[in-house]
């Protein structure tokens, strides 16, 4: 059975999920065995109030375009058949989730969240950790991995998610990226017929190096600590890093 993961991002009219704001977008895109698969989930929605000025000027979504789109719900069913039995990869996944659940539990009373549901890996968290004191934005890892992201003007969730499933992929397993603008047959350098660059002999190469051991301070500790208490909350149980902090060496 092919290995399933689900890169997801998502637009809003604003920061605050507690404060009633609402998803104005989800993007999905679908890899099998670390591989675009060609399958995408993409969908506007009206979110029933106004877009924060904030939200519009990062992702342009005026109120006037969003009232002719489709309410949640209409979208719903297939958003779920979308992301069943899938790992979903997320940057920032406590804020999407909390936006996600909330729109299913509108609909749903007995929705359970999605942390529960499915495996979640925070690419932001994996970047902290691999890039401690660095910026860690999808931008900036987009030009530390060298993916092309000058198409992204304004946010837009399924540019996003096809952005993000490049730097997963990057982030996870040093190796070129698996660009979706190949056609088949690519290799990673783009050039048809051409073979990707090894994973196994890119870790090689980094083992030649003495990896330098940088300790968190004061202020990165506490900030994960907070990262830790947003996971908890929007999975409604202790986060997989907090429960690897309470086992005994």
């Amino acid at each position: 059975m092919s290995n399933r993961m689900v890169v997801l991002d998502t637009e809003t009219t604003g920061l605050e999920v507690s404060q009633g704001h609402r998803l104005v977008e989800v993007g999905c895109v679908e890899l099998l065995d670390r591989r675009p698969s060609g399958r995408r989930f993409h969908a506007y929605l009206d979110p029933e109030r106004a877009v924060d000025p904030g939200a519009l000027a990062v992702h342009g979504l005026s109120d006037a375009f969003l009232a002719t789109q489709p309410r949640f719900a209409a979208v719903a069913a297939e958003l779920r058949e979308f992301l069943a039995d899938a790992e979903l990869v997320i940057h920032n996944a406590a804020f999407d989730l909390g936006f996600l659940d909330a729109e299913f539990a509108r609909i749903d009373t007995e929705h359970v969240p999605l942390a529960r549901r499915h495996v979640v890996t925070d690419t932001l968290l994996i970047a902290r950790e691999r890039f401690p004191g660095q910026r860690n934005s999808l931008d900036a890892l987009c030009r530390r991995f060298e993916i092309d992201n000058s198409g992204r003007t304004l946010h837009g969730a399924l540019l996003d998610a096809e952005l993000l499933a490049d730097v997963y992929l990057a982030l996870t397993a040093g190796q070129s990226t698996l660009s979706f603008g190949m056609e088949s047959g690519e290799g990673a350098s783009g050039i048809p017929g051409s073979a990707p660059i090894s994973a196994s002999k890119s870790s090689l190469h980094r083992l030649k190096v003495r990896p330098r051991v940088i300790h968190a301070s004061v202020e990165e500790q506490a900030a994960h600590a907070l990262r830790l208490d947003a996971l908890d909350q929007a999975s409604g149980r202790p986060c997989l890093w907090r429960q690897m902090d309470e086992r005994p060496d």
